[in-house]
C-alpha cells in the first residue's frame, strides 16, 4: 500500500498581514503544456515566476539552465521570497471550475510526499498503479533538473481508490494560505492541514488502497532513477525516496476527464474514409465548422462512435470490429480502437495529440494536420476497472482537467 506523508513545504511569502497570498503572477501551468510564447509571457509576469524553475534558460554567465534554476531557488529562499513551513503538514488543494458542458465543479485533493518503490521493485510494490502506457521520452532533462535543485517543483497526480477520501479533504473553516485564478478561469486554493489527528487520518486513508498514477508518469520514473543513483552511490537520502503528489479520490464528482484527440500527418494522398471503411461504418456528418464539431461530438457520445475531421468535412466512425487481442476492460476505450483499427489502416501515418476539439478542427482546416480522429472521454468507471484489472490504457488516453498549478507549494528533498 502507498506511503503518504506530510512535508515542510516551500511557498511564496506574499502574504500581507493575515491575507492569503495571491500567487497568480508567480504560478505556472505544468511544464509540459507550456509553449515558447506562453513561457515568455510567464517570465514577463514576474521575475520570480516559477516557470524559471521548471523551464529555466541557460545563464549569460556560463551556467547551464539547471544551475540557473538551482540558483533561483537558493536566491529566492535567501532573500525571503520563499519560506519553509514548519512543522511538516499536508496541503489541502481545491480547484473550482466549469467543465466542458458549463457545469460548476469542485475538485478536492491533498498534496503530500508519496513513497517510491524500493530499488529494483515496480510501482505496484509501492501501491502505485500506472494507468496508461507511456511514450518513450528522454528523461535526462527532468533528471538533470532534479539533481541540480533537489526539489519537487510540481506535483504528480494520483487517484486514490479509497472511497470517501474526498470528505476528509474539504477545507471547512481552515485558513486559506494561497490562491490564484488561471487563464482558463480556474480558481486554485491551498489550505494547511496541521493537526496530528487529521494528518494521521489522511495518511491512513490514502495508504489504505492503491493509488492510480494519473499524471506525471515520466516525473515518477525520473524520481525513481534519481533515487537509484543515490542508493548506488551509497548515500542515505530519505528525501529522494519520496515525490510530491496531489492525491484525489477516483470519483465522478471529483474528476473532469477529457479525451485526447489524434491529429494525423502524412496521409494527404490517402483516401482516409475509404481506408477506414471496414473496421468502421463511415457516416457523413456535415461540414467542418464549430457547430458541426459540437454536433459530431454529441453523436459520438450517443452512438458510441469516434469522429473523423477532414478539411472536406466531418464523419462519424461507428466501430464494426472490436480489438480482440485487448482485455475486456479496454475494448470500449476509443484509444484502443484507434490503435487497433485506425493506425493499421493508414500505414506511415504520424500522430500528434491535442485535447481541445475546436483547436483540432482549426489545425485540420489550416492544413497543419491532414486529418484528425476525435475520441470520446473514458469514464471514471473505466479507469477504475482497468486499475483493478492491472492493465494499462494506451498512451495519451486521458486528460485530467484542470491541473494543479506549479508554484502553490514546492518540496525540497533536504527538508
Amino acid at each position: 500500500m502507498p506511503e503518504f506523508l506530510p512535508f515542510r513545504g516551500i511557498r511564496y511569502a506574499l502574504r500581507q498581514g493575515q491575507a492569503p497570498a495571491d500567487v497568480g503572477a508567480v504560478a505556472a501551468p505544468p511544464y509540459d503544456v507550456i509553449d515558447d510564447d506562453h513561457r515568455a509571457a510567464l517570465e514577463s509576469a514576474d521575475p520570480r515566476n516559477s516557470v524559471r524553475l521548471i523551464l529555466p534558460r541557460d545563464g549569460d554567465d556560463g551556467r547551464d539552465r539547471y544551475q540557473v534554476a538551482a540558483g533561483c531557488l537558493d536566491e529566492w529562499r535567501a532573500d525571503g521570497a520563499l519560506v519553509v513551513d514548519d512543522p511538516a503538514c499536508f496541503y489541502l488543494y481545491e480547484m473550482l471550475f466549469e467543465d466542458e458542458s458549463g457545469r460548476f465543479r469542485r475538485t478536492h485533493g491533498v498534496v503530500g510526499a508519496l513513497g517510491l518503490p524500493l530499488p529494483g521493485a515496480g510501482p505496484a510494490d509501492a501501491g502505485v498503479l500506472p494507468h496508461e502506457r507511456t511514450m518513450k521520452t528522454a528523461t535526462s532533462d527532468r533528471l538533470s533538473l532534479l539533481r541540480a535543485t533537489r526539489a519537487n517543483l510540481d506535483p504528480i497526480w494520483v487517484l486514490s481508490l479509497s472511497e470517501g477520501l474526498s470528505k476528509l479533504l474539504v477545507p471547512h473553516h481552515r485558513p486559506l494560505i494561497a490562491y490564484c485564478e488561471d487563464s482558463e478561469g480556474v480558481t486554485h486554493r491551498l489550505f494547511p492541514l496541521t493537526e496530528a489527528e487529521s494528518i494521521e487520518a489522511v495518511s491512513e486513508f490514502v495508504g489504505a488502497s492503491p493509488v492510480v498514477l494519473a499524471d506525471g508518469h515520466h516525473r515518477f520514473e525520473t524520481a525513481c532513477a534519481y533515487r537509484d543513483e543515490r542508493v548506488a552511490a551509497g548515500v542515505d537520502d530519505r528525501g529522494a525516496g519520496r515525490i510530491m503528489a496531489f492525491a484525489a479520490e477516483l470519483a465522478d464528482d471529483e474528476l473532469s476527464v477529457r479525451p485526447i484527440h489524434r491529429l494525423l500527418h502524412g496521409v494527404e494522398a490517402v483516401g482516409v474514409r475509404d481506408a477506414l471503411t471496414g473496421p468502421f461504418a463511415v457516416v457523413d456528418a456535415g461540414p467542418n465548422t464549430p457547430d458541426g464539431i459540437a454536433s459530431l461530438r454529441r453523436r459520438m457520445r450517443d452512438e458510441g462512435a469516434l469522429g473523423l475531421v477532414e478539411r472536406s468535412g466531418l464523419a462519424l466512425l461507428r466501430p464494426d470490429a472490436e480489438a480482440d487481442d485487448e482485455p475486456d476492460v479496454l475494448r470500449d476505450v476509443d484509444s484502443t480502437r484507434f490503435d487497433a483499427h485506425v493506425r493499421p489502416a493508414l500505414p506511415g501515418v504520424t500522430v500528434t495529440f491535442r485535447s481541445d476539439a475546436a483547436a483540432v478542427s482549426a489545425l485540420v482546416e489550416k492544413g497543419t494536420a491532414d486529418a484528425a480522429v476525435l475520441l470520446r472521454p473514458v469514464s471514471v468507471a473505466q479507469i477504475r476497472a482497468a486499475a483493478f484489472a492491472g492493465v494499462r490504457m494506451p498512451e495519451k488516453t486521458t486528460f485530467f482537467s484542470p491541473k494543479p498549478r506549479t508554484g502553490m507549494v514546492f518540496r525540497s528533498l533536504d527538508e
